[in-house]
């Protein structure tokens, strides 16, 4: 579809990262919780997931996943753990209303910075819905037989364009972090997080097929 094509994508791309999900969550409470560091690591984990999962979409491997049943199945469901755990982390902050100072760097940056990753590129690997949404996009956009380097580029770029959004996200809410910050405030956001985790987990859970 030539260039005409890519820039439609790309427009779809931004609509589609805009809508709020379970990564924007994540950032959100990473961010809230461990500043900017963690939360723009945890972007960076959503992002080499997307890749990797583009990539398997590319190459043929997503399709396999999503045609074996039991597999499909075991990620689907090990995604809905992930976000139930991590709701549960979030209601049990809100009950308990202890945080720490804010404190985006010395030793405790590599920590945040490693959480940041970890619980970003899970709960975005563990969604089978990623891999579905690349199958049934793409095809929309390029002809069969299109090179695997061009099926490539065009995932890469949803990636990209996530990675740009959610660092926008981390940016803004850093910036307001003090206020956000506040006891209250934050206890009441944990709260809101929680739920919106448990919604995604939920609505993951009663998911048939792809």
């Amino acid at each position: 579809m030539g260039w005409s094509g890519y820039g439609t994508f790309v427009v779809l791309a931004v609509v589609l990262v805009l809508v709020p999900g379970p990564d924007v969550a994540v950032v959100l409470r990473n961010t809230l919780g461990g500043g900017r560091v963690r939360g723009s690591w945890s972007a960076v984990g959503i992002t080499v997931s997307n890749v990797l999962q583009g990539a398997a979409a590319a190459t043929g491997l997503a399709a396999l996943v999503v045609r074996v049943e039991p597999l499909f199945q075991a990620i689907r469901w090990a995604g809905v753990a992930y976000l139930t755990f991590l709701a549960l982390q979030a209601f049990r902050s809100a009950v308990r209303g202890r945080y720490p100072d804010l404190d985006d760097g010395g030793p405790a940056a590599g920590r945040a910075a490693l959480t940041g990753l970890r619980q970003g590129f899970l709960s975005n690997v563990t969604n089978p819905k990623v891999l579905a949404f690349y199958l049934a996009v793409l095809p929309q956009f390029l002809a069969p037989g299109t090179p695997v380097p061009v099926l490539l580029a065009y995932a890469l770029t949803h990636a990209a364009v996530g990675l740009v959004w959610l660092l926008l996200l981390v940016a803004g809410l850093s910036r307001a972090r003090r206020v956000l910050a506040r006891r209250p405030v934050r206890r009441a956001l944990d709260a809101v997080t929680g739920c919106a985790l448990l919604a995604f987990g939920a609505r993951l859970a009663v998911s048939r097929g792809t």
